[in-house]
């Protein structure tokens, strides 16, 4: 038996099995929103729709879509579908964009948060007694509780340092043997560069799990490297409960299983939302089927994937494979007619021999006209030019530029600001 699985009854079910356990999940969950929820209630009969109408998953499509101005607009409780006795815990989003994101948690949404965070920390080679470094903070921010749910799950010894303070980062997970790093993927950046800087190794550091950020392949290979570790790319968000719970690349890497017993996942098309077929990219829109306080209907991430596989995997896991992230439809810059991401930006930069993984993204607009410039930190070898070229190739276009002696550019303790906008006179 493979023994990275933490519920292989769950997790290695057969298709057609899942398949009548989600219907039944989905049922139950609509049932419970309609019933509890005045926001859930009147956008179903709207759509002149009832749980007792589905038949088959195929009609999930006809179920109405919602995004994140509906939990925005319903903050703080509009959304809730149960009692505000059964409440044990809360969480919520920065605000950054607009109102803020708020998750409710009963017991027992706790307890499918930690199983989901347990089979994470299993699939990248946890067991129980090994010591986890939990460098997300522990706030309203759900990463660290998350973490922490899950680690005492299975059994972790939890090392609860929250973000911050890096030298003693480092300094403790020597002291106590840290084997499993977790943190958003800049931090595991700037762990990497202290670790340089002080020198020396963490010699019992195996594997890390990133998230929070999209973060590209070559990204992924430089923490790998620099820490001398295996890196797994772990998928959550406040709406759906938190970190870990929608899923995580395995061992073999071939793409992030979403535990499809605890959630639905739509690939649609950003602008009719219809539903694409596997392999095409497009939004995804979730479904929650067992969370109870504040359950998630056709929600619209506004991330951007497509399906890999739904075939069984080479770890023995049948839940749907679908690509890590690779923007939000938000995110989409446009310069000069050109559109990109910023993790397309990263991959190309992480491509150049000598460039380091600190970079700004800076949109400068004068009278209207948008440009785009690109500072990087590396090496002495690497020329503005270097940049400049390898970039056109990439992506289409030259952006302006300079190089930066690594070490020099702003850093964050926690999650990274990689875009920024200047108004130019």
């Amino acid at each position: 038996m493979n023994t990275t699985i933490y519920q292989p009854e769950w997790e290695t079910m057969s298709q057609d099995a899942l398949a009548l356990l989600q219907l039944a999940r989905l049922k139950k969950t609509l049932s419970h929103a309609i019933s509890n929820c005045q926001f859930h209630r009147e956008r179903f009969q709207e759509a002149q729709i009832q749980p007792g109408d589905l038949t088959s998953l195929d009609d999930l499509k006809r179920l109405p879509s919602m995004g994140k101005e509906d939990i925005r607009q319903a903050y703080p409780t509009a959304l809730l579908c149960e009692s505000p006795t059964l409440l044990r815990e809360m969480h919520m989003s920065s605000g950054s964009t607009g109102s803020p994101i708020a998750m409710l948690y009963t017991q027992g949404d706790l307890d499918q948060w930690a199983v989901c965070m347990a089979r994470c920390y299993s699939m990248a080679g946890g067991r129980p007694s090994d010591p986890v470094q939990i460098t997300p903070s522990f706030g309203l921010f759900n990463g660290g509780f998350g973490m922490y749910h899950g680690a005492r799950a299975l059994g972790l010894l939890v090392i609860p340092t929250g973000a911050g303070n890096t030298a003693r980062q480092i300094k403790l997970a020597r002291d106590f043997g840290t084997k499993i790093l977790t943190g958003v993927v800049s931090y595991g950046i700037r762990i990497m560069e202290e670790l340089q800087a002080l020198g020396g190794t963490l010699p019992q550091l195996t594997y890390g799990i990133f998230g929070a950020e999209a973060f590209s392949e070559n990204m992924k290979n430089q923490l790998e490297k620099g820490l001398n570790i295996e890196a797994f790319n772990i998928y959550g968000m406040t709406e759906t409960g938190g970190v870990g719970t929608l899923g995580q690349d395995c061992p073999d890497h071939s793409g992030i299983h979403v535990w499809e017993d605890h959630y639905l996942v739509e690939v649609c098309d950003r602008e009719s939302g219809e539903r694409l077929p596997d392999g095409k990219e497009g939004e995804l829109y979730v479904t929650s089927l067992t969370r109870s306080a504040m359950p998630v209907i056709r929600f619209r991430t506004g991330d951007l994937t497509r399906v890999l596989s739904r075939q069984r995997c080479a770890c023995g896991r049948t839940h749907i494979r679908i690509a890590p992230i690779i923007g939000r439809v938000d995110d989409m810059l446009i310069v000069k007619g050109i559109n990109f991401f910023p993790t397309q930006v990263e991959q190309a930069l992480m491509e150049i021999p000598g460039v380091k993984p600190n970079y700004q993204i800076i949109i400068e607009e004068r009278q209207g006209v948008k440009d785009v410039r690109i500072n990087v930190e590396a090496e002495s070898t690497v020329t503005g030019f270097t940049v400049a070229k390898h970039l056109k190739e990439r992506l289409g276009f030259s952006p302006k530029g300079d190089v930066f002696t690594p070490g020099s550019l702003p850093r964050q303790e926690g999650k990274a600001t990689r875009v920024f906008y200047k108004i130019l006179d």
